[in-house]
Parts: C-alpha cells; structure tokens; sequence
C-alpha cells in the first residue's frame, strides 16, 4: 500500500533537497560545531498512552519496522548523512500512517524535527515539533507532550530566544508535573525523540529564569527538579497536589500560551477525523473520503503555519520585551511560593530555605525567606573548580588528622558569604537546605567562617525537596525508642564491583545503653535479636528507631544501597518504603558510609533516601555521610538523646547543640543538678560533622 503522495509533499515539502551536518546525538559524541546545538543527553523518560482514544494499532512486525526505521535514521544523522535520514524517516512516516499507529508518528516528526534543528533549518523543525505535539495532545500523552515541548524550547534555546524558550520549557514541567500523579506513566521505555532529558530542561529552565531575574520562579523550577531526579533515581515517584500546579505562565506569557492552545485544539479536532479516516485502508477509501484527508492534512498545517507567523509577528515580539521588563516584578505572588514562605512563618525558630544550583560557569543560590521576596545571588565559580574544592574538603573531612579549615572556608565563601548579609537581615537561626549534585556529600555544618564553624550559628535542617516536605507537622510528646545494634560478627557483602567486609560495631552497646539510660522508653535488640523479620514489626510502636548499624549508600540503583541487620541480613533502599512508619518521628542510621570507593556521584542515592524515609510515614531522618570512628558516634548519639529528653528542643536543634558539645569538649548536663562531663577530643568535623538530619526538623 503507497502513502497518500500529496499529504507526503504537503508536510515533507523539502526532505529531499535537505543537506547538512546530521543530528546531534552527545551518548554517542557527535558535536556540532556550534556549541549552542550541543544537545546535552538523549531522554530515558518514559510514557504510557493514559487517557487515549482507541486505535488500530499495527502488528508487532509493522511497529518493530517503524521502530527500526527511526533506529537506522538516527545512525545515518550519526554518520552526518542527513538525507538519508529524512528519506528513511520519510518512509517511517508513511508507514506509520498507513497502519494508524499516531504515537509511532509523532516520534518521528519529533525525529525529524531534530534533523532540521542539527541543519540549523529552525522553521521546518519548529514545523515538525507542532506536529508531534498536537498528536501527542490528541492521544493524551502527557509525557509525550511535556518532552516535545522541551524540544521546541531547546530549538528557540539555540536561536536566543529565551523568552519562548521558557514559555515552551514550562509546558514539559506542567505536562510532566501532571503525568507524576499517575507515576507508572512515567516509567515505560521510551524511544530516542528528544534534545535533552527531563532533568536537563528543569535545569535549564531554572538557569533561564535566573539570568532573566525571575526568582520566585526559578525556585519552583529548582524545587520540582528535585522530584524529577527523585524519579529519575527511584522511578514511579508520585506526585501531589502541589506538585500537580507545575509552575505558573505568569500574566505576559499568557496571550502566547493562549494562541497556542487554541491552536492546538482545534488541530486535534482535525486530527481525530483524520484518524478516523485513515482506519479506513487506503483501497477501500471512496474519492471524497481521499480528498477529505488530503484536505484534513492542508488545514493541519494552515494551522500550524498561522501560529508561527503570529510567533514572528510585531504583537508577540512586543510581548516578548514586555515579559523581560515586567516578569520580574509581577510573578511574586506564586500559590507555591507563599505556601512556602507561610510555613517558614510558622516554624518556631526564624527559618529561611536555600536552593543552590551549580552550572557549568557559575554557583546560583536561591534564598527564600517569610519576609521577603525570594533573594538571588550569582557566585562566580565553575562547576569543575567547586567539585575539586568539593572532593578536596571531603578528603579532609574523613581523615581527623588533616587540617580542614581552608577547604571549609572556600566553600564557605561560596556557599554562605553571598547570603550572609540576608540571614543577619532575617534574623535567620535555621537553614532548611535542598542541596544539589555533589553538595549532598558535604556537610553544611562544617563550613568555616573565619573565626567558627557554621554549627556554632545556625541549625541545618535538610529537605528532599519542599513540594514533598511537610515542615510543621510537630513531633510526638512522649519518646519511646527502638533501639538495634550490630555489635559483633563480621559480614562479606558485595558494594558494586567489589566486597566489602563490615565488622560489628564494639561502641554500638553503649550507644544504645547510654540512649537506653536518657530514654527509659527504650527497646533494645542486638546481633542476631536485630533482624528484619524482628525489627520492622515492631518500628511503628514507638517514636524513634535508632539502628547502630552499617548503611551503604552507593552510587548506582536503590538495590546497590542498604541497611545491614545484626544477623547479616540486608534491606535495600527500595525496599524500604516498603515499611509502614506513621507515628514515627525520627529514624537514626549511626553508621553510614558515602561514597564507597572513593566514587562520588551527583548523590541521588542520598536524596533517594531522604525521599525513601518519608514515604513510610516518618518524619525524619539522621544518617551520616562517612563511617565515623565508633567512639566519637557514641559520644555524639548520647549527648543527642540527653538533649532531646531533656530539653523542649526541636530535632534540628538537639542535633545541633549535641554536635556543639563535641566541638568543645564538653556534654550538656541532662539536667539541672548533673554537672557538665568531659568528653574525649572529638572537636574535628569527621566526629560530629557527617550526621545530616533529612525531612522535619521539629
């Protein structure tokens, strides 16, 4: 059966006279010698057809045969040979149609439209992105549709257009943020049709909004990409409802987005007759039915060129310079941002939230405070220059014999000096911190101003992301604790490539005596008592769950990392949101480990397990960065728990002032008659630096 030759001519006027470089494709490092056409990875995010009208869909040898034409079409733009791709693409076309598979032809307009990009023939790949967009708009293809998006805006990204770049960008995070409350769309394979991951376009919208100083919301931006790498790591991450409202087009962008809706819409409305029509084989078709579809597809794209006249037209080039000099001072009335900043209020120590996010030139750091309008500060530093300053302060802070205070206090010249001005303004005593990359592997706490370590002034209190963080929930009144402890024994276990001995932890007794003596409340189990099949019953029964255990976090799958039990049994970070922990408030891991290895990656596997904690109900979590010498731990955890028993602190703020106690040497009393004892020298920041409190800080 032949195509419809004149619906051919109509959408692909000139695949046949096209020349040029090929596609871009960075896995397979084909660059184009225009850095602005880097595309930075292909999309392993993935879609379900939810919500879509019933189609005939082809059998599995005509699918697989439009999968390896698009397949082949890529490795030809890999080879540079860009004619040849569009031919074959121009066949994938035509089958696709002709045996009614709609998705299979939006990946390859969506293909096609990423030849025309690597051949700089911007309007034909704008062309080509609009047609992959209304029929993935038709299908209801949220995923689909959200990444044909990013790749329009990627396309005005390269032209420097950023301000419909953004317009575009925002419908990937808007599609996206509304496909995750039905997560298991998100997770099936996808095929290659796309610029850039998910992730990137969060990343990049983020960077676009700040030069363009639109803080409040690259703060959104910068918040949701936290739960797209949690997705990214995880996968079938769920959403809610605030981050179903996906980030706002702010009153400027409005006239555009509504153009192109309405445009849209009434493409699909064509485009259910047409799909219609085409189930109809082409032999059995009668002469008006024929011309129908060829009239279908004229006004298709009638449609599709009238938007993008009104995209070069003076009323939208106006727009767009209205949207540079007012988006700024208009958006600032975000829902997502005030409901931030009201619970900031209502916290009981003046808090204020940090979102750092690194880029290839620069440090951009995003401060939200219940006072003001979100503060934006750029710090000059490369990515490359503040991971070697990352991985040197690392080094130094596992090894209590190293001098540690320059690297803590360039990274403290980064980091919080930009800010420092604002959090003396706000009158700030706790900083709820959403880090980013490889900040996760350091510790905020350590940071040195100069004259003190930042513990000394402020509480950290670190979150997955705020969208996913209820802040205010206050903790239980009475403290009743489960306590298990791996105390002898030796355990081989395979970590990635190698094996890993992990020995039984001899100061782990007396944590959990001295924490059993702070808390009469408390249940101990040790060895082979402490076990998964014992231990996770019983968790939800009391307030806090102290495991005196090994807990590998490595870089790679949930499965890579683990909690192990007394009697060598191991649960996986996947596993455990598996655990029911509603009355819980706080989960303790007194032995973690961080990059085993020597291997840091972007720590997601740490994010991961913030995320992890809390969808089992509980509040938070402490877990520690590196494997601590054991007496310090025990020395850290038992000034901890005398605090929090004994004074009407917060979580966040036990945290701190146990952490204090090491760096001078002495222990807070527990009570008002109990003097103050001498602790050993634990003031480096390996003893008390690496316990991070992730989740609700109260």
């Amino acid at each position: 059966m032949r195509p419809n030759l004149r619906y051919v001519k109509v959408v692909t006027l000139t695949l046949l006279s096209v020349l040029g470089f090929g596609m871009v494709y960075p896995e397979n490092n084909q660059v184009s010698t225009n850095p602005k056409l880097r595309c930075l990875t292909t999309s392993r995010c993935a879609s379900t057809h939810f919500g879509q009208q019933a189609q005939a869909l082809p059998q599995n040898n005509q699918l697989s045969e439009i999968e390896r034409l698009n397949e082949e079409a890529i490795k030809q733009s890999q080879q540079r040979q860009s004619q040849q791709a569009l031919q074959i693409l121009k066949k994938a076309l035509a089958v696709s149609r002709e045996y009614g598979d709609r998705s299979w032809e939006a990946v390859t307009f969506n293909n096609i439209g990423r030849v025309y990009q690597s051949q700089r023939k911007y309007p034909e790949a704008l062309q080509s992105y609009q047609q992959a967009i209304a029929i993935n708009k038709e299908l209801g293809d949220l995923v689909r549709l959200g990444k044909t998006y990013s790749n329009v805006g990627y396309l005005f990204d390269i032209q420097n257009k950023p301000e419909l770049a953004i317009i575009f960008y925002k419908g990937c995070v808007i599609n996206r943020e509304k496909a995750r409350l039905n997560p298991l769309t998100l997770t099936a394979p996808q095929p290659d049709a796309y610029s850039i991951t998910v992730k990137q376009t969060y990343r990049i919208l983020g960077e676009q909004l700040l030069k363009q100083k639109r803080i409040p919301e690259a703060q959104r931006t910068m918040d949701l990409l936290k739960v797209e790498e949690l997705e990214e790591y995880l996968q079938n991450v769920p959403g809610n409802q605030r981050t179903a409202k996906g980030i706002d087009i702010v009153a400027q962008e409005k006239p555009i987005k509504q153009k192109l809706d309405q445009t849209l819409d009434n493409a699909v409305v064509l485009g259910k007759e047409l799909t219609k029509l085409r189930k109809i084989p082409p032999q059995e078709r009668s002469p008006q039915q024929k011309q129908r579809i060829e009239q279908l597809v004229l006004n298709q794209q009638q449609l599709l060129d009238k938007f993008n006249k009104f995209l070069d037209s003076p009323q939208v080039k106006a727009q767009i310079e209205q949207i540079s000099r007012t988006a700024r001072r208009q958006n600032l009335d975000l829902e997502s941002l005030n409901q931030i900043r009201d619970n900031l209020a209502r916290l009981p120590q003046k808090s204020v939230l940090i979102y750092p996010l690194i880029l290839k030139d620069s440090l951009e750091l995003v401060l939200v405070t219940p006072d003001s309008p979100p503060i934006h500060r750029t710090v000059a530093v490369t990515s490359e220059n503040l991971h070697q300053a990352i991985g040197d302060f690392r080094e130094a802070l596992i090894n209590p014999s190293q001098n540690i205070k320059a690297p803590a206090s360039q990274l403290y010249n980064w980091l919080i000096k930009p800010i420092e001005k604002d959090l003396k303004l706000s009158g700030t005593q706790t900083l709820i911190y959403a880090p980013d990359d490889q900040l996760r592997y350091i510790p905020l706490t350590a940071l040195y101003d100069g004259k003190q370590w930042l513990v000394q002034r402020f509480s950290v209190n670190h979150i997955t992301s705020a969208s996913l963080t209820n802040l205010n929930t206050p903790k239980q009144s009475n403290l009743r604790v489960l306590a298990g402890a791996f105390t002898k024994g030796n355990y081989e276990i395979k970590v990635g490539n190698r094996q890993v001995a992990f020995a039984g932890l001899p100061f782990a007794t007396r944590e959990v005596e001295s924490l059993a003596a702070a808390v009469p409340e408390t249940k101990k189990l040790l060895d082979d008592a402490f076990s998964p099949g014992v231990t996770v019953p019983q968790m939800d029964d009391y307030t806090i769950v102290h495991l005196a255990t090994h807990a590998a976090f490595v870089v790679g799958k949930p499965e890579d990392s683990f909690i192990l039990f007394g009697n060598g049994d191991r649960v996986n970070f996947r596993n455990i949101s598996t655990w029911s922990l509603p009355n819980v408030d706080l989960v303790v891991l007194s032995a973690c480990e961080t990059g085993l290895g020597g291997k840091l990656g972007n720590g997601e596997e740490i994010l991961g397990f913030g995320y992890q904690m809390q969808q089992t109900g509980a509040r938070a979590a402490i877990a520690s960065l590196w494997s601590v010498d054991d007496g310090g731990t025990q020395a850290l955890m038992s000034a901890f728990y005398n605090i929090l028993s004994s004074e009407k602190l917060s979580k966040t703020e036990a945290l701190r002032k146990a952490q204090i106690s090491l760096i001078s040497g002495h222990s807070k009393p527990k009570t008002d008659n109990t003097p103050a004892r001498q602790i050993s020298n634990f003031n480096h920041p390996y003893y008390w630096a690496p316990f991070i409190l992730i989740g609700n800080g109260l």
